[in-house]
């Protein structure tokens, strides 16, 4: 069975929350869920609805990083459709907050005005962002760890782009990596970031989330009516 479209993709996933696609995603046997922690919407869209893309990652690295540095940036190649993913490498990650050994800002305004010139969904990124002002005024939806005000020449390198990046994160009973691939679908919204795979799972994902929504939606209606939660749940999702 062939994957859906991308903008079919989108199109139907913008219609729900994160902890929707968090749900299917569990019921595939992902426990976490897809769930990024930490990340904070510091601005958002006009109508302040679900962000949706195709991820399009980008990798720094401290200056000292055997790698090369790459040359000419990574923004003006930035595809429509797509959510940028920006990632330090893991021995500039920390378990604890802020969860980034950078001070420097990862990304600012510039950015975004190009991103959103070139039909970008949104930016995602593991660490500090600046000029926080110029990204709501463009309305465009970031997400990150925190802000900064220094931007992240004088101490970074440009390592990787359209890259598998990874992402350490603290959880019981120990801290694990999550890696976001190129072509990963990327959602966020007020509850936070979420991932999911392009892969043969994502049609039975997007089956599901509409019939776990109105099963709960029914759910709401009979605790309203004064039923209990418990059996409610279990009568309306029966068979899901």
């Amino acid at each position: 069975m062939s994957l859906p479209e991308t903008k079919k993709v989108i199109q139907t996933l913008a219609k729900y929350s994160v902890c929707d696609l968090s749900d299917a995603l569990v019921k595939t046997g992902l426990k976490k869920g897809g769930y990024f922690p930490n990340l904070v919407r510091q601005s958002q869209n006009p109508t302040g609805a679900t962000m949706v893309g195709k991820a399009y990652t980008v990798l720094f690295a401290p200056k000292d990083d055997p790698r090369p540095a790459i040359k000419g940036g990574y923004i003006d190649k930035v595809t429509e459709d797509s959510v940028l993913v920006i990632a330090l490498s893991k021995n500039l990650q920390k378990l604890d907050a802020p969860y980034t050994k950078i001070s420097n800002a990862l990304y600012g305004g510039l950015m975004s005005t190009r991103a959103n010139y070139l039909k970008s969904n949104g930016t995602i990124v593991f660490g500090r962002v600046r000029d926080i002002d110029e990204h709501k005024e463009l309305k465009r939806d970031v997400f990150s760890y925190g802000l900064g005000s220094t931007a992240h020449g004088p101490v970074l390198k440009l390592v990787g782009i359209n890259v598998p990046v990874e992402v350490l994160i603290d959880d019981y009973p120990e801290p694990r990596t999550e890696v976001i691939n190129p072509g990963d679908y990327i959602m966020g919204d007020d509850n936070g970031v979420v991932k999911v795979e392009d892969n043969a799972d994502l049609l039975s994902i997007l089956e599901y989330i509409p019939k776990r929504v109105a099963a709960d939606t029914l759910v709401k209606e009979d605790i309203l009516k004064g039923e209990e939660c418990t059996p409610s749940q279990k009568k309306r999702r029966a068979g899901l």
